[in-house]
């Protein structure tokens, strides 16, 4: 069993995001904030799966790849806070995604293990890998860059 280090009430205290698109449970490890694992259950009741697909329901891969950017979006936020820096006006945003790839669906019942972990950093700018486990089994990965700036 995994030990919770963010509960849900924590990362909605440091990401705006909320239902349907809060895309992580809980974090379960944190190494020097270099690197970061999430935990995600996917259900069937999640409003995305209504329409993708109807009788085949798949966690669209865009939402894997939030996923991604959320875990690693905790990571980075978490020394932020400690510095004083006020959150609130801030976001974190995209600015590139590269290397993706879909190796296996994700479907209802799955137990996402989303991890991240931080490749360089300068200023508000940084670069990270990621990948979503089922299992075992590497459901998705990515390398993707992002930046905090003001609202």
């Amino acid at each position: 069993m995994s030990k919770e280090i963010m509960s849900l009430v924590d990362i909605m205290n440091l990401l705006p995001h909320r239902y349907p698109f809060l895309l992580v449970d809980k974090i379960i490890e944190i190494d020097d904030y270099k690197s970061c694992v999430g935990i995600k259950n996917v259900t069937y009741n999640e409003p995305q799966f209504q329409g993708h697909f109807p009788g085949h329901p798949i966690m669209p891969g865009v939402m894997l790849v939030e996923s991604m950017a959320q875990v690693a979006s905790l990571m980075t936020l978490i020394p932020e806070s400690k510095k004083g820096i006020d959150l609130d006006n801030k976001v974190i945003y995209f600015m590139s995604i590269d290397e993706v790839k879909f190796r296996k669906p994700v479907v209802p019942g799955d137990c996402l293990r989303i991890e991240t972990k931080k490749i360089k950093s300068r200023g508000g700018i940084w670069k990270f890998s990621g990948r979503v486990l089922v299992g075992e089994d590497i459901c998705t990965e990515a390398v993707f860059t992002a930046c905090l700036t003001d609202k």
